[in-house]
């Protein structure tokens, strides 16, 4: 591997300077942090990434390689990669090729070499903000004014970015017909619910409420995606649409399309939930699970109609909404994934919970 000097440059001015791993070239995007220890695989290929510059906290990444089994879609999606050392040995029985390969063959710029513990407190302090990695421009001042002229996250539609486009047939065999509506899907929620005696089929986001219903489902569920929640709008008004009318399950933008749907608001988070060691606690029980997160934006609780939906699980670290119920129609989401991959399967028995409210509704 040819080393080059690569530099990531925030839109307030930050700039950190490393070395470049995989991909050569320039690309923008929100940085933000990812504080797991592991299952960096599953995070590049996390569609929920889309539009975003992953750092993660934990200093060595790469050890174990990468392999085709532990995907999470079709191809990596984050915009940038920054680390604090790249692991030049990949040690691992399952590893089919190194990171850095990996990262190239996809096109991916990585960073090493960067101060990561700096970068991620300068996130918490300051939130997260636009930003470029770069390989090519080695001048401070072009590439903050890049980062300030880059799109960003506000209003963008990123879910037309990495839904599929087609519809698809996941698993043939089950009890319970269920329809997933791809925002970007993670393939782990279609292994649960397959394992949960589901025949699963995925649909664009796009796909249009009847057509859905014409299908005569058992349950809907509103898959994981990227970015701001209102950029992606006609998502809500499908949802709205299916309230009432099936059993549906939401995951992350899952959740706040639901909250749209049941018109409450979402607003962005400072540097958003990022890793595989959140503690969220069921109100209903009063226990508390270490969960997976990856969201920078959240459901407001104050603009939801406390009369028709119940509060079910809440963050332990700022108190944000985690999970909400409708106490009447067979409806429910949560703002963490469930699915993991990677992280704790603390919070797995949500699928259950679908199942039963599939087989309850059913009878």
């Amino acid at each position: 591997m040819k080393e080059h000097k690569a530099k990531i440059a925030l839109e307030d001015g930050t700039v950190f300077e490393g070395v470049s791993f995989g991909a050569t070239g320039e690309r923008y995007g929100e940085v933000v942090f990812n504080t797991s220890m592991a299952g960096y695989q599953e995070i590049l290929t996390d569609p929920s990434y889309k539009g975003q510059i992953v750092t993660m906290t934990y200093p060595l990444i790469g050890n174990y390689g990468v392999n085709e089994e532990d995907v999470e879609s079709r191809e990596p999606f984050v915009e940038g990669f920054v680390v604090r050392e790249r692991s030049s040995i990949a040690s691992n029985w399952r590893s089919q090729c190194d990171l850095d390969g990996y990262l190239e063959k996809n096109k991916i710029i990585g960073i090493q070499a960067v101060d990561t513990r700096a970068l991620t407190r300068h996130i918490r302090l300051q939130g997260a903000m636009k930003a470029v990695i770069s390989t090519e421009d080695p001048d401070d001042r072009s590439l903050v004014k890049k980062a300030k002229c880059s799109q960003g996250l506000i209003g963008r539609d990123l879910v037309k970015e990495v839904t599929l486009g087609k519809t698809y047939r996941w698993s043939e065999k089950g009890k319970y017909k269920v329809i997933v509506l791809d925002c970007g899907v993670k393939y782990n929620i279609l292994r649960l619910l397959a394992l949960h005696d589901c025949q699963v089929t995925v649909v664009p986001a796009q796909t249009p409420a009847e057509e859905i219903l014409n299908d005569k489902p058992n349950g809907v569920l509103l898959s994981n995606g990227p970015g701001d929640p209102q950029g992606a709008g006609y998502v809500a008004d499908t949802a709205g649409k299916l309230i009432g009318k099936v059993p549906v399950f939401g995951i992350c933008l899952g959740q706040q399309m639901l909250g749209m749907a049941f018109g409450g608001t979402t607003y962005k988070l400072k540097f958003g939930h990022h890793g595989a060691n959140h503690p969220v606690k069921d109100t209903r029980t009063g226990k508390v699970f270490i969960t997976v997160q990856n969201h920078g934006f959240c459901v407001d609780m104050k603009t939801l109609n406390k009369k028709d939906l119940e509060i079910t699980h809440v963050n332990l670290n700022d108190n944000t909404l985690e999970g909400m119920r409708h106490k009447k129609l067979p409806v429910f989401s949560v703002q963490f994934h469930p699915e993991h991959g990677p992280g704790p399967h603390d919070s797995a028995y949500l699928f259950e919970e679908f199942a039963d409210m599939m087989e309850e509704h059913r009878s």
